[in-house]
């Protein structure tokens, strides 16, 4: 099924596999790592997870909250400056001139962890371009690139953002430590996660971004997350598919694995739960649809949001249970965790853009699989 799926996906390569709380069940890589040199894809080639980052960075976080380092629910600009003051976007004046006004209460962590703290993404937002376009276009990777202006106010809506990406800034204040240093420690070493990181560049044998020409014809697309000012939560990481799946079993054995605890229990089960509610959360729209298109993972469900991940209130189309956590990354990379059946899976592919019907559709397959 899956090799049926990933041919008539017309992909470059992906690493699909499925996983229960015991151990893998289930592993396949298909194609190449990049068109010009063919060389084919293995179970641990490396990957550019993008967003699939942020899961594990909250994982970071909220270490620090069970530490008591970090309050779910106090200001987080005691701890971030650059937020203690958050200003609210209202629109432009005649000339372009953006304005602002204060935000009518602080931003906590909790508004970070769930998209709800007023952050954009400027691919998504065109507000938020057109107020770059006012101000200058930041470097990319320079923390001017997420100081932007909120688009709400904190709490009132849910909007996918670089939230995350302060939310990684916290631990660092509070840890002394790069984000990328605290995280190889405290998560990826407990969970034996040996081939995940921040680089600077990417590394030997990692899979390339493809694009798809006027022709159809898949070619190389340049395209790089990491480097920059600082380790970024939201997208930075560079990591394998066995990797991921070592943090999908985790999080299916309530923060445990092979001995080594990264959370408590009850706060994988806090993370796990809906914290937006009667917000409706998922959908994103775009500016830039040559990054990332319009996507709704279940545009007939009222899914919600928990500590780090998506939440379907009803079971999906291709099995996974009621109260499943899933997220991707924006070069087509794809995972979910299903605790009511304790079971989870992961794929990796390295496409732009975001939202390919023939990689949703090769990851549908992987889940069908895993329920059959």
């Amino acid at each position: 099924m899956f090799e049926q799926a990933f041919a008539a996906a017309r992909l470059p390569g992906a690493v699909g596999m499925i996983v229960d709380r015991d151990g893998v069940r289930f592993t396949s890589a298909l194609g190449v790592t990049d068109v010009d040199s063919q060389t084919p894809v293995a179970e641990d080639t490396p990957f550019q997870i993008a967003s699939m980052t942020k899961a594990l960075a909250t994982v970071a976080a909220m270490q620090q909250v069970e530490a008591g380092r970090l309050s779910l629910d106090a200001p987080i600009g005691e701890v971030l400056p650059d937020l203690k003051d958050p200003q609210v976007l209202t629109g432009f004046d005649a000339q372009g001139k953006p304005q602002l006004r204060a935000a009518a209460r602080p931003i906590t962590l909790r508004h970070l962890l769930t998209h709800t703290a007023g952050y954009g993404y400027f691919f998504i937002h065109p507000e938020l371009l057109q107020y770059f376009a006012a101000v200058g276009m930041p470097v990319p990777g320079s923390l001017d690139a997420i100081r932007t202006p909120l688009l709400f106010d904190p709490g009132d809506r849910w909007e996918y953002s670089v939230a995350i990406d302060w939310a990684g800034l916290a631990v660092e204040a509070v840890t002394g430590s790069s984000l990328g240093d605290y995280m190889a420690e405290h998560v990826f070493a407990p969970l034996g996660m040996t081939g995940t990181g921040f680089h600077d560049a990417l590394p030997e044998g990692a899979a390339k971004v493809h694009v798809r020409g006027e022709d159809g014809a898949l070619k190389v697309q340049p395209m790089f997350l990491g480097g920059g000012e600082y380790h970024n939560a939201g997208g930075g990481l560079i990591g394998t598919a066995p990797d991921y799946a070592r943090f999908v079993r985790a999080m299916l054995r309530g923060g445990e694995l092979d001995g080594n605890r990264v959370l408590r229990a009850e706060t994988v089960a806090e993370m796990a739960r809906n914290q937006v509610a009667p917000l409706r959360a998922g959908f994103m729209g775009s500016a830039m649809p040559n990054l990332a298109q319009p996507y709704d993972t279940f545009p007939d469900q009222h899914t919600g949001w928990g500590l780090g991940f998506l939440i379907n209130p009803e079971q999906g189309p291709d099995g996974r249970s009621p109260g499943s956590l899933a997220w991707a990354g924006i070069f087509n990379s794809y995972y979910w965790i299903d605790p009511a059946k304790g079971v989870g899976g992961v794929m990796m592919s390295q496409l732009s853009p975001f939202g390919d019907p023939g990689a949703l559709a090769c990851f549908g397959a992987l889940e069908r699989m895993a329920y059959a």
